[in-house]
């Protein structure tokens, strides 16, 4: 693909605009005439006012209260009473050794987020490492990064973009704080710190056909449609379609990006047989990305520029990916159930890649442009059974089964000549030189074959006041490194263990659960990050260990936690002299977790949480760096959201959250310290009925303060997001 293919504004957009608009038009037109036929009143499927024990409709996931249904919401609305846990199935929260947070349709149309990094920094062990606007989402759980391609799809790895996943498309987020390789298996790019798996949205009992109005500032505007339809005498067939096209000015210096996506969610639903298929696109074209930078050579940290910088004018991405994967689960009796899944996904990313050098206290530093582009090819399956039976008046839920996912990455590096290295500075950036290097096509770099086969059982004591879950995967890493100018494979690398599973739940009162478990998980080693003098380069596989205990307690309308939690896993670092990216020594992470959600009093909605870390490096390399925090780890970080609905103004609500994160190390020798900061969020909505039709106007202000400061990636910065204005306006016909 020549470079003028690749940024030109016309003929692109004009092809993913047409695409869209087909796809939103077409369904739209299919839904008025059935939704003329029906002439019934939409319901939102997460309702805040749903009842306690209601469950919604069938989904992929296992529930606890109905075969194939999702876990009402709590009170409030905001997260869900339970969720899934890969291998394990779905249970209620209290049921579960682990620290999990669920969030609903319902609060991601609320807080008007537009990823999944947007809605899981709502709790204090969860951040992103990279802005908004920039290449993608990478998140930070219990100190330790996650990386998006860990994100699973309905309980499968792999079928994620390797950037970000629009989250339109989703009912649940699903977030597990500590290692998820014993529930969902070993995910493609080897996270520890905890496990996200997003729900697909699913066909709800009542019609729903949703049109939804979208601004974001600077002057970015957008459409999307919602459309959902069951069929059958007894509603057991279900489609849902959504779709979403944006376009317009973004909040940095001449940044335009047009965003497009569509999915399609079919499923059938019977007492004893479940079965979906998910398929979606999503493309995007950015001209002018948020980029990160490095601090190289500083010995003091620079002043943040202004938000609306772009470090490296001239800088531009191109984002495509697609997926499919099914699902299928039959009961052959009460006692065992069959379960399958497959899926496919290619992505493909092209971007600028520029080479930052010799930064300076004051900021000033040289460039070089550069290209690095990478595709994806993954599949991956994931099968097994479930058995429930009893044993001496002891109930077991087994499980059994195994896990394979196979991927193919390759990429285009290129970086332009030392000598086009031109002068420039963080806060008057000189555009990017011309590259004079041709693009090249992409070739294979690695292949990575990860396979785990897992039985699990839980034991219930006692009418379920003790719950004791145990198990083990046999887990197996197979790595082939490619030269990408020859094609010849280089080095090849297998690997495998045995890891255990240890948790349990006591319930000393109704509404109290005191847990604790221990996992212990074979991990991918990852590859060195692009920008470093050997990127590509893939890593041995390596055991992390988690140690956890906590206390949970549902008050009725409000649900409280306290957590103690220790994890250690090797420690990634780029050698600041060679660029070369390795590892040395292991970091440690204990850290005390606070958490509380709910609805506090009436119309008051609540998520509050802090988390208090106590981070080390330890047998780092001739002891140098022993007893160091390990870099971008904070000591302290604390959310407070509140949602209000106020009583004098029926339909009108308030909304505000406060995110506060600590100052952490930049690097391994603690001598360069990034500020605290704190972001302040506000919003508003207002819900009212039009010609018997309900439409809901919300409008949310992050960063209201222009808070200015540093995200940390490892051992790259990127200056936070300026004040962002979110307008929404949903019709529900």
């Amino acid at each position: 693909m020549s470079q003028r293919e690749f940024h030109a504004p016309g003929s692109q957009r004009t092809a993913v605009a047409r695409a869209v608009h087909a796809l939103v038009f077409g369904v739209i037109a299919t839904a008025a005439l059935s939704g003329a036929a029906h002439a019934q009143t939409t319901t939102k499927p997460d309702d805040a006012s749903a009842d306690a024990n209601a469950v919604l409709p069938a989904v992929v996931v296992k529930s606890s209260s109905a075969p194939g249904a999702l876990p009402a919401p709590y009170a409030g609305g905001q997260v869900a009473r339970g969720g899934g846990l890969g291998v394990l199935g779905t249970s209620n929260v209290m049921d579960q050794p682990f620290s999990t947070t669920n969030y609903t349709e319902q609060f991601i149309q609320d807080t008007q987020a537009r990823t999944i990094g947007d809605l899981v920094v709502n709790n204090a062990s969860v951040r992103t490492e990279q802005s908004s606007g920039g290449f993608g989402d990478v998140f930070e759980i219990r100190g330790f990064a996650v990386q998006a391609t860990d994100v699973a799809l309905n309980g499968l790895y792999g079928m994620v973009s390797a950037a970000r996943v629009p989250v339109n498309l989703l009912q649940r987020v699903e977030v597990l704080q500590g290692p998820g390789s014993l529930m969902y298996g070993m995910g493609p790019g080897g996270s520890v710190g905890g496990a996200i798996n997003i729900v697909t949205k699913r066909a709800d009992d009542e019609p729903l056909t949703r049109l939804t109005a979208l601004y974001q500032s600077k002057s970015q505007f957008g459409t999307a449609v919602d459309i959902g339809r069951r069929f059958g005498s007894e509603g057991q067939f279900g489609i849902r379609v959504n779709g979403q096209i944006k376009d317009g000015q973004t909040g940095i210096a001449h940044g335009n990006q047009l965003q497009g996506d569509s999915s399609v969610a079919l499923d059938y639903r019977s007492k004893q047989f479940r079965w979906s298929l998910d398929a979606y696109n999503v493309s995007e074209n950015t001209d002018e990305l948020r980029s990160q930078i490095g601090f190289g050579t500083a010995t003091a940290v620079p002043a943040v520029p202004s938000a609306y910088n772009n470090l490296y004018p001239g800088s531009k991405l191109k984002l495509r990916d697609t997926a499919v994967m099914t699902r299928a689960e039959y009961d052959f009796n009460d006692h065992v159930t069959v379960y399958g899944a497959v899926g496919e996904h290619y992505g493909t990313s092209e971007q600028n890649f520029p080479s930052a050098s010799g930064m300076t206290n004051d900021g000033a530093f040289s460039v070089r442009n550069g290209y690095y582009d990478q595709y994806t090819r993954t599949k991956s399956v994931d099968a097994g059974l479930r058995f429930h039976f009893d044993t001496f008046g002891v109930k077991h839920t087994l499980v059994t089964g195994f896990t394979s996912l196979n991927q193919e990455i390759g990429y285009f590096y290129a970086l332009g000549a030392t000598s086009s290295a031109v002068p420039s500075n963080l806060y008057s950036p000189t555009p990017l030189p011309a590259m004079t290097t041709a693009r090249g096509d992409m070739q294979r770099s690695s292949q990575t074959r990860l396979n785990s086969q897992q039985v699990i059982d839980t034991m219930s004591f006692f009418n379920d006041r003790l719950l004791i879950t145990g198990g083990f995967r046999r887990q197996t890493i197979g790595l082939d490194n490619y030269n990408t100018s020859t094609g010849a494979r280089t080095s090849t690398l297998d690997q495998q263990a045995i890891t255990p599973l240890a948790g349990i739940v006591i319930k000393p009162l109704s509404n109290i659960s005191v847990y604790g478990n221990f996992t212990s998980g074979l991990t991918n080693g990852g590859t060195a990050p692009a920008g470093t003098a050997n990127a590509g380069q893939a890593f041995a596989p390596y055991k992390s260990n988690q140690y956890e205990a906590g206390v949970k307690a549902d008050w009725g309308r409000v649900l409280t936690s306290v957590s103690v939690f220790q994890i250690s896993q090797p420690n990634g670092v780029t050698n600041p002299l060679t660029n070369i990216y390795g590892y040395d020594g292991t970091t440690r992470v204990r850290g005390l977790e606070l958490a509380a959600y709910g609805e506090v009093f009436r119309n008051l909605r609540l998520m509050a949480s802090a988390t208090f870390y106590d981070p080390k490096l330890q047998g780092t390399a001739g002891g140098t760096n022993d007893g160091h925090d390990p870099a971008g780890v904070p000591k302290f970080a604390f959310n407070l959201g509140a949602d209000y609905d106020l009583p004098w103004i029926p339909g009108l609500s308030v909304n505000g959250r406060i995110i506060h994160t600590g100052a952490q190390y930049y690097n391994a020798t603690n001598t360069l310290r990034l500020p605290a900061w704190t972001r302040y969020d506000v919003g508003v909505r207002y819900g009212m009925q039009v010609l018997g039709k309900d439409v809901v106007l919300r409008a949310n202000v992050e960063n209201l303060f222009g808070s200015r400061y540093w995200i940390q990636q490892g051992t790259y910065v990127t200056n936070a997001a300026p004040r962002t204005l979110l307008m929404s306006a949903e019709f529900n016909f």
